[in-house]
């Protein structure tokens, strides 16, 4: 059961029929007292709720009907509508209790997949935490490795969430393994069937963006000599992975809440209006809220955003789960340098456990990596670490020199230089960045050029 909230009954009729169209039962209140009062006599799994109610326009009659439901309902889901210049007001809205927004004019798709999303989230189970064999049995959780509560914790959330289509913010340091759990939540999706689109935004610059994310049709400028699919269209019926969300600059912000919104598009050179039917996955090992208070990340796109927030604990806070990864890694690694008999002595592993991993489980993998290539033997031990370990450079320290002449090319030398760095620096981007004298974004088209995963 729906309950519609608006003064004006040709809103609440069009909803009404829209809601009743897709299944569900609505009733409708003109003012915030006949809300309550109906929220009183039937239980409602969401209240759509408009902000204003009067001549007045500020929404705050809109805000304190807000404050009277959580108070009296606070397990009830409630979605926002406001007209587009409203949103600030929306995002006041969301941050007191509301779990979606939607502008008006809407459209029937965004609206109604809103709903579903919303209920769907609030209907999720609530258990916080099992066993790993409990989660392996009811989820596909491939590839993520570990057994720590903190991490099985997260894994309970993904697995609650993933069959709603919740837009999802995923947070984490550098290396924690964000792209894995994007992929697992793809995996235990209804859109498994669906492509999974992953876009590294800090790599695509401001220019770009729009042919990037929106395609172009030819001749729409002049480097434009034929049709190109973007992002969006690419990833239509699956899933969209945006990965390095904060690195975005404002006025991509902008374009891509718009599309966030009301989930259509047009492609760049073309005036036609294109629907989108994607679930949003977002990451970022940056600080969202302290840039919005920086005036770098719009506050009303992180809302978009982030319906749901999962955060990945860094290595160092779930030690015990490095010798599993030690054991994994020597299964994949093995396998993949056709060494089936690798294994490690159990020193190493307490000795890989004691490190502090501040490029948690990439560099851990690294590492690996590492020894492997420079050993010829299959039982790998302290020593091979430490020795693989001394080869990488301390932050300050000198790369080695140049090379002789004729021996590389420019693009074989800059190449060299970029995973020297990223070696030194253990993934960290900005770092790596700063020490190369390129902006980030400059640095991620390298990454993607050479073929590196950052």
């Amino acid at each position: 059961m729906i309950l519609i909230v608006d003064d004006d009954s040709s809103v609440t009729a069009s909803l009404a029929l829209l809601l009743k169209q897709a299944g569900y039962q609505t009733r409708a209140a003109a003012n915030p007292e006949q809300a309550m009062d109906w929220l009183t006599r039937e239980g409602f799994d969401l209240v759509l709720q408009d902000m204003n109610f009067s001549r007045q326009t500020t929404g705050e009659e809109g805000l304190a009907l807000l404050d009277r439901i959580k108070g009296a309902h606070p397990e009830l889901p409630v979605i926002l509508m406001t007209a587009w210049g409203s949103i600030e007001l929306a995002v006041r809205g969301v941050k007191a209790g509301a779990a979606d927004f939607v502008t008006k004019p809407w459209t029937n798709e965004q609206l109604l997949q809103s709903a579903r999303t919303t209920m769907g989230v609030a209907a999720a189970p609530t258990a916080d935490l099992h066993s790993r064999e409990e989660l392996d049995e009811a989820y596909d959780f491939t590839n993520v490795i570990g057994r720590d509560p903190l991490l099985l914790k997260m894994l309970s959330l993904v697995g609650r969430i993933a069959a709603t289509d919740a837009s999802i913010l995923i947070t984490g340091e550098s290396g924690t393994g964000k792209d894995e759990i994007a992929a697992a939540i793809c995996r235990n999706s209804a859109r498994i069937k669906g492509p999974l689109v992953k876009v590294n935004l800090g790599g695509i610059s401001s220019t770009l963006f729009e042919s990037e994310m929106f395609g172009h049709v030819k001749g729409a400028f002049t480097d434009a000599r034929s049709d190109r699919q973007g992002r969006f269209e690419l990833a239509d019926g699956g899933t969209i992975f945006l990965d390095e969300i904060g690195d975005l600059d404002l006025s991509c912000q902008v374009k891509l809440l718009r599309v966030l919104q009301d989930r259509t598009y047009e492609v760049v050179g073309s005036s036609k209006t294109r629907s989108l039917d994607i679930r949003v996955i977002s990451a970022t090992n940056r600080p969202l809220s302290e840039l919005v208070e920086q005036g770098q990340f719009r506050e009303d796109l992180l809302y978009r955003l982030n319906l749901i927030t999962i955060h990945l604990p860094p290595l160092r806070e779930r030690a015990d789960d490095i010798p599993l990864l030690v054991d994994h890694f020597a299964h994949s690694i093995g396998a993949l340098y056709r060494r089936s008999e690798l294994q490690v002595t159990e020193a190493a592993r307490q000795w890989l456990r004691k490190r502090s991993w501040p490029g948690n489980v990439r560099q851990l993998k690294q590492l690996f990596e590492r020894t492997v290539l420079m050993s010829s033997e299959d039982l790998l031990d302290v020593p091979h670490f430490e020795q693989a370990v001394d080869l990488q450079p301390e932050e300050g320290q000198p790369l080695q020199g140049l090379p002789a002449p004729g021996s590389m090319t420019l693009d074989e030398m800059e190449e060299a230089m970029v995973r020297k760095c990223l070696a030194r620096f253990e993934g960290n981007i900005t770092k790596v960045a700063e020490a190369l004298g390129i902006s980030r974004a400059a640095l991620y088209r390298r990454l993607e050029k050479f073929g590196i995963e950052p």
